[in-house]
Parts: structure tokens; sequence; C-alpha cells
């Protein structure tokens, strides 16, 4: 197939991003997929976009064993509140073809 173009990729990494708040780690994932080996830069931010949505998981699953003390609650909203703010600065940056890094994302996906 061929290559994206720029706009094409900047479009589909946003949609990585965005794609992470509505539909979990599907979206990035399947972005990943798809589009990996057409275009760099959507496959560095659905990567990237991906790790985040599994750090984010990671989060909600101590949540949710930890609220059983009572703090799980908290870590779950600020977990969602996360998911949210970092997702459209991502989303923001790669629509305008800046690479995003979230700050605090495992990189489990290479």
């Amino acid at each position: 197939q061929p290559p994206l173009s720029d706009a094409d990729q900047r479009m589909w990494a946003m949609l990585a991003h965005v794609g992470g708040i509505l539909f979990a780690f599907v979206a990035p994932l399947v972005i990943w997929l798809v589009f990996k080996e057409r275009g760099r830069f959507v496959e560095e931010q659905a990567k990237e976009a991906l790790n985040w949505q599994i750090t984010l998981l990671i989060g909600y699953i101590v949540g949710s064993i930890l609220i059983i003390v009572l703090i799980g609650g908290i870590i779950i909203a600020l977990v969602w509140i996360a998911s949210i703010v970092f997702g459209i600065l991502a989303a923001i940056a790669a629509n305008k073809g800046e690479a995003y890094r979230y700050p605090f994302a495992l990189r489990l996906i290479k």
C-alpha cells in the first residue's frame, strides 16, 4: 500500500490519541496495526498512545484493587482525569505534526 501523506499521518495520529480517550486501547491498537507500515509518524504516535492506554489500564486495575481501602476511588478519578487531559494535549500536538510523549507512560511496545 502507498505511504500516507503528511496530512493523513497527522490525522490518524490524532485519532489514535482521541480514540484512546473514547475506546481505551482498542483505537490506538487498530490504528497501529493498520498504518504502521505506511508512515513513521503515525506508527510512533499510535505506539505512544497504545503505551499510554496500557499504563492507564494498569492504573485502573490498581485503583480497583485499592477501592477496598477507599483510596482506590481517588486513584481511579486521577487516572480518568489524566486520560482526558493528556489525551487532548497529545491529539493537539499530533494534529500540528509534533511528536508527543506522555510524561509517565510505560514504554512496553517498542
